[in-house]
């Protein structure tokens, strides 16, 4: 922890860096990305405050879209569409994903209830080898299940019929860096 503080400290001593973030922000992309540790957008991306809107949870699950009863990702998401105007979503699923390797392997989580209800938001269970710890086809076929679940969201059906936004399911690799994108011509993932 004492890293982080002694960070923290002299983050602020920069004044002049920051200036310009306190008249708004203006973000281009959405980056939906799970909560590991080992997932950081703006290292990936190389993108710097306020150039990526984040949104990070367990898995980068997108729950189904429900106007009576809204989630904090769907508030997220229309903010992100509506107010920002962001232009592209990333769905980023990565290698080595507890909660995907989960679903494929099928784990037994009545010790986590609330980890196992959300990870039931991700049906279905995504395919895949139980026995590979990179999971690369569940993470991948789940990062594809997400970006349909978002097409669900109307603030992105409109937007998206409307030409004004584009959708980009990503697969970062967390023991190489290396980050692939689904091109829809060949269903397959391939280097960006």
């Amino acid at each position: 922890m004492q890293p982080l503080i002694d960070n923290a400290r002299t983050f602020g001593q920069r004044p002049e860096e920051f200036a310009k973030l306190a008249e708004g922000q203006s973000p281009q992309v959405l980056f939906i990305t799970c909560s590991d540790s080992r997932v950081v957008p703006a290292l990936i991306t190389g993108a710097r405050p306020g150039e990526l809107f984040e949104l990070r949870t367990a898995g980068n699950i997108v729950p189904p879209y429900a106007s009576e009863h809204p989630t904090s990702e769907a508030a997220t998401i229309e903010y992100a569409v509506e107010v920002l105007g962001v232009r592209d979503i990333v769905v980023c699923g990565h290698s080595h994903c507890g909660a995907v390797g989960a679903l494929v392997r099928g784990d037994d989580l009545t010790a986590v209830p609330a980890v196992r209800d959300w990870l039931a938001h991700a049906t279905p269970r995504p395919a895949g080898a139980a026995e590979d710890p990179e999971v690369a086809e569940g993470v991948q076929g789940h990062a594809l299940t997400q970006l349909l679940r978002l097409r669900s969201y109307p603030c992105v059906e409109r937007k998206l019929a409307a030409g004004q936004l584009d959708l980009h399911a990503w697969y970062y690799e967390v023991h190489t860096g290396a980050v692939r994108t689904h091109r829809p011509q060949t269903d397959t993932f391939e280097s960006l």
